[in-house]
Formats: structure tokens, sequence, C-alpha cells
């Protein structure tokens, strides 16, 4: 456990050193996030204030004060929008050199001793230049930025709860550790699932690619039946371990997502009490449980992304494992 630990740190500090060497975009990226996910976490607060303006009775609304929250709420959803955009794109072209650059490294380890490629299948080193480099570029373009979007989010929901009411924050009191709980459980179990799913496909890849150019000795020596068998067997192989790391790493998103409904539905019942005692107003009611949407939500979707990296992170070490041959 405690070299399986290291070796990830490991695996993170080189991944750092490619994208380190893109900080200008990076820190635009950083300052992007921010922006978009600040001007997102002020809409909610708006929406309280137009809902208070909204009194019982017939011509009891205020619609200056209405329309005036509203629009503001318009204008920096807009905005929020468009900066997302834009990082989307940014980070994309980030990724897209840091990939060209890994897969530079890696083929310019290609003049290796003779015996390292006697030793190891051709589709297999193939599978790692393709297939894990590109799992790598998938995670570097999506979930690092929705990891720093968990953070912003979830820090700027939980001081405006706080503003808003101290007394229903309480609510995720148990709702946050128990999530975190089931998070840490899961995901320790399937991480070494999605590094047995990398090596078996390319095993797999690696055992095509030997009987394709091999393919007219196989016909010589009449082997076509026992070849289909092995290839029966690596395939089934493959396929029962891509099937487990995915049914595995998908089971901690529903059961966060639970949990996100359990504290939405505390919060409603809580909050209804404080409002019958006088204490909160209906539009602030309004405005934590918005607030407790963006604040579950991140957390909700960190939980699904969490199989993501461990799949980029099993994908980078037989990377790495393959720049570090001599």
């Amino acid at each position: 456990q405690r070299r399986s630990l290291i070796q990830r740190k490991h695996t993170i500090l080189r991944l750092g050193r490619y994208m380190i060497q893109y900080k200008w975009l990076l820190l635009l990226a950083f300052v992007m996030t921010v922006g978009s996910n600040l001007l997102a976490l002020v809409g909610p607060m708006l929406s309280g204030y137009a809902i208070d303006a909204i009194e019982p009775g017939i011509g009891k609304v205020d619609f200056s004060r209405v329309f005036h929250y509203a629009g503001w709420m318009a204008a920096f959803y807009v905005i929020s929008s468009v900066l997302s955009y834009a990082l989307s794109v940014l980070m994309i072209t980030i990724s897209r050199k840091v990939v060209y650059r890994m897969r530079k490294d890696v083929f310019d380890k290609m003049a290796l001793p003779a015996g390292y490629y006697d030793l190891h299948q051709t589709g297999d080193i193939i599978s790692r230049i393709s297939y894990d480099i590109d799992t790598v570029n998938e995670s570097l373009s999506s979930d690092l930025i929705q990891i720093l979007t968990t953070v912003i989010t979830v820090a700027g929901a939980l001081y405006m709860m706080v503003v808003i009411s101290p007394r229903l924050v309480l609510v995720f009191a148990f709702t946050v550790p128990l999530s975190a709980c089931i998070t840490k459980f899961v995901t320790g179990r399937t991480r070494p699932l999605f590094r047995a799913r990398s090596a078996s496909l390319g095993n797999l890849n690696g055992f095509v690619e030997e009987m394709v150019t091999g393919q007219k000795t196989l016909r010589a020596y009449c082997q076509e039946e026992h070849v289909i068998q092995k290839f029966a067997v690596k395939n089934k192989e493959a396929v029962e371990t891509y099937y487990r790391a995915e049914y595995y790493g998908s089971m901690v998103g529903p059961m966060v997502n639970f949990i996100n409904n359990l504290s939405l539905s505390l919060i409603s019942v809580f909050g209804a009490l404080l409002y019958l005692a006088g204490y909160m107003t209906v539009g602030r009611i309004s405005s934590f449980v918005l607030y407790s949407r963006k604040f579950s939500g991140p957390i909700n979707e960190a939980a699904n992304i969490m199989s993501d990296l461990q799949s980029a992170l099993a994908a980078a070490e037989r990377v790495f494992a393959l720049m570090d041959e001599i």
C-alpha cells in the first residue's frame, strides 16, 4: 500500500513537470476558473433578493426590484458561461501540448536494446504510446479543471451558506463526512482494478499485433484454431478487467448523489421550521437551497471523475515505466 502511494505521488509529480512548462497558460486558466465560478456563485443570492421582493397579496410585488436582480443574474451567468467556454478551449490546448511532448519523449526512448523488444510485445508498447497517452490527455483536458472548479465552488457555496444561516449548515456536518468516507473507501479498492485494466488491454494489443504479423507462419503450421482459442481467453480477461474497473468505479457517483439528496431533504425540513420560527425568509431559504446544490453537486461530480483519474494515473504509470527503460 505504501509503495503504491509513493508510486502514485511520483507519477503526479512527473505529470506536473510536463504541465509546469506552460505555467502562464495554466495561470490564465486558473484566473478564468476563479472568475467563472465566482460569478456563478452570485446568482443564488440575487435570486433570493428577487424572491423577497414578492410579498403575499395582490399588487404587493416590487417589479422594479425583481427585474433589477433578475437582470444582474442574467448578466453574471452569461459572463460566467463565456469564461467557461474559453476555459475549455484553453485546457484542450494545454493538454494537447503536454501530450505532444509526452509522445515525443516516449518515441525518443525507442532506441532501446534489442532484448527489451524480445521481452515486451510490440502491441503493448503501441498501446502505451497511443491508448494510455490518450487517456492522460482526456484527464488533463477535463478532470483537472473540474477538480479546481469543485474546490472553488464548494468553498464559495459554503461561505455563502454560513452567511445566510449557520444553523442550516450543521446539516452538512453529517452528510459531508459520510460522502468523504464512501469515496475514500471505494477509490482505494478501484485503483488496482484500473491498473489491471490498462495492463490487460496492453497484453491483448500485443498478442493481436504478434499474431497478425506472423499470420503466414501460423497458417503454414495450421495454428489458426489454437490462436483463436488463445485470443478468446485474452479477450475475455480484458473484458472482465474493464468491466470490474468501470463497475466499481461507477458506484461512487450514485452513492454520493443519494447522500446529497438526503442533505437536501434535511435542509428543506429544517428550513421550513426556521421560517415558521421567523429566523429566515422564503428568499433566503431559496438561496440556501441553491447554494446547497452548488455545494453538493461538485462533490458528486468529483466522485464521478475519481474513476477517470484512477484510469489516467494507471495509464501514466505505464507510459513513464516505458520512458524509464534503459
